[in-house]
């Protein structure tokens, strides 16, 4: 289960309606071991894709180099899908490579709603997972 505070979701959810019509990516950092979301790390979609992610090459290396020095790792990954669910695609799970990672689909498919999900990717098997959100 991911349990996430509602100013992070609130942020991820911002960031994937400024960048659509193109996907959103990111991180949500935590202290190692904890599996506790708390440090918004947005990043660059390279692809500047509505169908793709791809994260910038140089923030990737400052994220990996900003999170070992911090003693943390990414709790989070997510990213937005414009145009279809919050689900993960085959190419989704083909490059998820953090098997403690909760990674989470934001639909920006309908202008005045969202969609909101989360799940586990290993070996690319998708299990969905349950979000519960506190205050």
């Amino acid at each position: 289960m991911l349990r996430i505070r509602r100013e992070l979701v609130d942020e991820i959810v911002a960031h994937a309606r400024r960048d659509h019509p193109d996907e959103a990516c990111g991180v949500i950092a935590g202290p190692e071991g904890s599996d506790r979301p708390e440090r918004f790390i947005p990043m660059t979609n390279a692809a500047r894709s509505p169908t793709f992610y791809q994260w910038d090459s140089m923030e990737q290396i400052k994220l990996h180099r900003e999170l070992e020095a911090n003693d943390e790792v990414p709790v989070v990954i997510y990213h937005s899908h414009t145009a279809t669910e919050a689900y993960p695609s085959r190419t989704d799970a083909n490059i998820a490579s953090e098997p403690e990672a909760h990674y989470v689909l934001v639909s920006t498919r309908e202008p005045d709603s969202h969609e909101f999900r989360s799940y586990r990717i290993v070996g690319a098997e998708i299990t969905e997972e349950p979000v519960e959100i506190v205050d």
